[in-house]
């Protein structure tokens, strides 16, 4: 009877250990190193602010979180290569406006974003700035506007790639103003500035990180900001909504994970993000490269992606472009 009551308390035993240990995919997360996967070229903003935050995350947590630069497809390479990846916590997808706008942009993608991956977290919003090559003659964005008017045709202007906020912010531009314009894509609005400088191409509505750094450096002018007011960062750059009433860019940063990532896991990095957020000198290098620190739960930031998404439907709809 003792031999019986015994094994019967081990198998309680057993039975109460399973359930209240951690899932192997979240015990000790993470135990070795994390790809975050980022869809543009290095030394644009997005791989600037996923280079500050990775550091972050690989001090705090004590194990590297290694930026992987996939470019191609307006950030669509790195999606699906981070949706066909194990959910397991060891493969992330740096998320901003183009995941949003891709969804009704592009007609044959391979993955439905908001279906195949888990929201994790959001990092910082940020505008993008319009900014023209020195040669460019306009100083204002109504000298453009009149500028454009006069020249139909024969301006042209950069993007990150199809489906980026950098290419919708410029064709909700043209929609808004009858603006001509061509549009010419890179993979990566790093790439695309020597051509700017040089005035092959006249102009990019870049995100604010590196848009500023050209400025700062003297290498372009900017003429506005795409968010509804003046940017805090930048307050005497005006909004282009003060010369065109109603016109708005406001973009996001954050991370998202394959469906099916354990919630645990999920749960990790968020709380790690929002950590990050409340440190001083990582608040203040997000700041100096124009970002506005924006902590969510999981489930905040899923929402947001999901209004985007509609968001930017409307606005692909209403300029009409479409990539196959």
């Amino acid at each position: 009877m003792l031999r019986i009551l015994r094994c019967g308390v081990f198998g309680l035993a057993v039975l109460l250990s399973l359930f209240s240990a951690t899932p192997p995919a979240a015990a000790g997360y993470p135990d070795r190193p994390v790809h975050w996967l980022i869809g543009f070229a290095a030394g644009g903003p997005v791989d600037i602010v996923a280079r500050i935050m990775a550091q972050w995350l690989s001090d705090r947590l004590g194990q590297q979180f290694i930026v992987e630069n996939r470019t191609g497809s307006g950030g669509n390479i790195a999606a699906a290569a981070a949706i066909n990846s194990p959910a397991d916590g060891y493969t992330l997808l740096f998320v901003a406006p183009n995941n949003a706008i891709s969804t009704s942009l592009y007609k044959k993608l391979p993955f439905d974003f908001l279906r195949d991956t888990t929201p994790v977290a959001s990092i910082m919003q940020l505008t993008n700035m319009l900014v023209v090559s020195n040669a460019f003659p306009p100083k204002s964005v109504q000298e453009f506007i009149d500028y454009c008017k006069a020249n139909p045709g024969k301006i042209s202007y950069a993007s990150s790639g199809n489906g980026t906020s950098v290419h919708m912010s410029a064709e909700l531009f043209k929609v808004m103003t009858k603006c001509d314009m061509v549009h010419v894509p890179y993979r990566g609005s790093a790439i695309a500035f020597p051509d700017i400088i040089s005035n092959k191409v006249q102009l990019i509505f870049d995100n604010l990180p590196s848009a500023m750094e050209q400025v700062k450096g003297g290498n372009v002018r900017a003429l506005g900001v795409t968010s509804p007011q003046r940017w805090p960062s930048v307050p005497d750059v005006p909004a282009i909504a003060e010369t065109v009433p109603g016109f708005e860019s406001v973009g996001f940063y954050g991370i998202s994970a394959p469906k099916g990532t354990p919630g645990e896991v999920i749960e990790i990095l968020n709380k790690a993000v929002g950590e990050a957020l409340k440190d001083p000198k990582l608040v203040a290098r997000l700041t100096e490269v124009g970002g506005l620190p924006k902590p969510m739960t999981s489930a905040e930031f899923g929402k947001l992606v999901a209004d985007e998404t509609e968001k930017w439907r409307k606005v692909v709809e209403f300029a009409g472009v479409s990539v196959d």
